[in-house]
């Protein structure tokens, strides 16, 4: 039996309030994408009833994703007065940071660093916000992006103080957004990071659904199977996707790997020690 998605909002909605509070942090800072978990996230910390500021970020952004931002945003404030809703076009400051990278030298394909940078502008905005007025930065990824597939930018959309939706399936999100109300225009738009120019979803990039990639969660998790001939072709090349994508995301999903000095080894040397 599921739990009533509206239980697992209180509780998600009670431990963000307590957590900001036990930080002494005045209140959220959060990105407003035009997506479902951004708006559920959003959604979850304006019912804290502590201050909240939503922003949304477009940086050479589908006329669709802004509109769709740009609603979520007025519903958010019709309901929860308390909340900043506020839009900064980076357009411009994106271009004259990139417009320096090309008199560098390169010999890859930039298209994934420019994407990924447009993440990190966005990360560095919040976080200007959220140090100016004590604020806790909001993450928006789910438990098949943070932990299963890594489909998020190091240091940009995977950048946060607190995760209240990581221990949640996409679906779940969907479940989450429903029962809270979330326009249908963000619910029944397929899935996009809005980070590429030609617009390609997260199937696009992934090559496998969110429903199938948490069954190849569930089964890398807790799942036996004897052998992969017990898997049709497609879940074979779903499994594929999913293990291939989470090797290559394991210096993001994990924390940074630190060097230990040697057993008996100190820095500086203790000047005070004899000779020899």
């Amino acid at each position: 039996m599921h739990p009533d998605p509206l239980v697992i909002a209180d509780h998600i909605t009670a431990w963000m309030r307590e957590y900001c509070v036990s930080q002494e942090r005045s209140g959220f800072v959060v990105g407003i994408s035009g997506g479902v978990d951004s708006a559920v996230a959003s959604t979850l910390a304006a019912r804290t009833g502590l201050p909240l500021l939503a922003l949304s970020l477009p940086i050479h952004q589908a006329v669709a994703e802004v509109q769709r931002a740009h609603a979520h945003l007025a519903w958010l404030r019709q309901r929860h007065p308390q909340v900043q809703a506020q839009e900064l076009v980076l357009d411009d400051h994106f271009d004259q940071l990139t417009s320096h990278f090309a008199s560098f030298g390169h010999t890859g394909d930039p298209a994934l660093a420019l994407v990924n940078t447009k993440s990190r502008l966005r990360l560095a905005t919040l976080y200007y916000f959220a140090t100016l007025e004590e604020r806790l930065v909001i993450g928006t990824g789910n438990k098949v992006e943070q932990r299963g597939v890594g489909f998020f930018a190091k240091y940009g959309d995977g950048g946060m103080d607190l995760s209240p939706l990581a221990d949640l399936l996409k679906t779940e999100v969907y479940a989450l957004g429903h029962a809270l109300g979330i326009e249908q225009s963000i619910l029944d738009a397929p899935p996009t990071d809005g980070l590429w120019p030609d617009g390609r979803t997260d199937l696009d990039q992934i090559g496998a659904t969110y429903p199938e990639l948490e069954w190849a969660t569930d089964l890398r998790e807790h799942g036996v199977y004897t052998s992969v001939m017990d898997l049709s072709p497609r879940q074979r090349e779903v499994l594929r996707i999913y293990d291939r994508r989470h090797a290559d995301s394991r210096h993001k999903i994990g924390e940074a790997p630190k060097c230990s000095l040697p057993r008996g080894c100190a820095w500086p040397p203790d000047e005070a020690a004899p000779a020899g």
